[in-house]
C-alpha cells in the first residue's frame, strides 16, 4: 500500500522508505509524526487546512479553488452539450471513473503527488460530478423513470470505478491487491 510520511516542505517518503527519488534512504522521524495513507486526512488534504503553515494551508486552499473551477466549468459544457439527464448520468459516471482511477493510483502506483490528488478529487471531481442535480432530477420524474435513474446512476457509478480500478492496475504494470 501507498504509505507515505510528510518529512518537510514538499518532501514525500513511501512505506518501503523510498523517497521521491528513489533512493531508498528514509530520513529519520519525529515519534509524533503520524504515518499517512491515501485514505488519511492528513496526507495533503483538507485536513491540511486546519494544520501546518499558512503558506501550506493557502496553497491547499488554491488546489482545490483552481480544481473546482475547471471542473465547474466542464460540468457547464457538458450540460450544454447533453442536457438534462443524460447529461448528469455522464458527468457522475465520468466522474467516478477518474476518482476511482485516482485514488486506486495512489495505492498501486503513487505516481500522483499528493498535490495533484488533491486539485483532482477534491476540486475538480466535487464540481464536475453533481449528486445535488441527479437528486432534483430524478424527484422530478416520472416514477419508472426515476427508478430508471437512480439504479442507472448507482450501477454505472460502481461499475465505473471498478474500471478506474483495473485502468490503475494496468498503468502500475499489472498490480494486484
Amino acid at each position: 500500500m501507498g504509505v507515505a510520511l510528510r518529512t518537510g516542505a514538499r518532501k514525500w517518503v513511501r512505506a518501503d522508505g523510498r523517497d521521491e527519488r528513489g533512493d531508498g534512504v528514509r530520513p529519520p522521524q519525529p515519534p509524533d509524526t503520524p504515518a499517512d495513507d491515501a485514505f488519511s486526512p492528513t496526507a495533503m488534504s483538507t485536513g491540511t487546512l486546519t494544520s501546518g503553515t499558512l503558506l501550506s494551508r493557502l496553497e491547499v486552499v488554491a488546489l482545490i479553488a483552481l480544481g473546482g473551477f475547471a471542473g465547474a466549468n466542464c460540468r457547464h459544457i457538458a450540460g450544454l452539450l447533453l442536457p438534462g439527464l443524460g447529461g448528469t448520468l455522464l458527468a457522475n459516471v465520468c466522474g467516478a471513473f477518474l476518482l476511482g482511477f485516482v485514488l486506486y493510483e495512489s495505492i498501486y502506483a503513487g505516481s500522483l503527488s499528493p498535490e495533484t490528488r488533491l486539485a483532482v478529487s477534491t476540486g475538480f471531481l466535487s464540481s464536475f460530478t453533481t449528486y445535488s442535480t441527479f437528486a432534483v432530477q430524478s424527484a422530478q420524474s416520472e416514477p419508472l423513470v426515476l427508478v430508471g435513474n437512480v439504479v442507472a446512476n448507482y450501477a454505472l457509478g460502481f461499475a465505473a470505478v471498478l474500471a478506474g480500478r483495473a485502468l490503475a492496475r494496468r498503468v502500475a504494470g499489472g498490480v494486484s491487491a
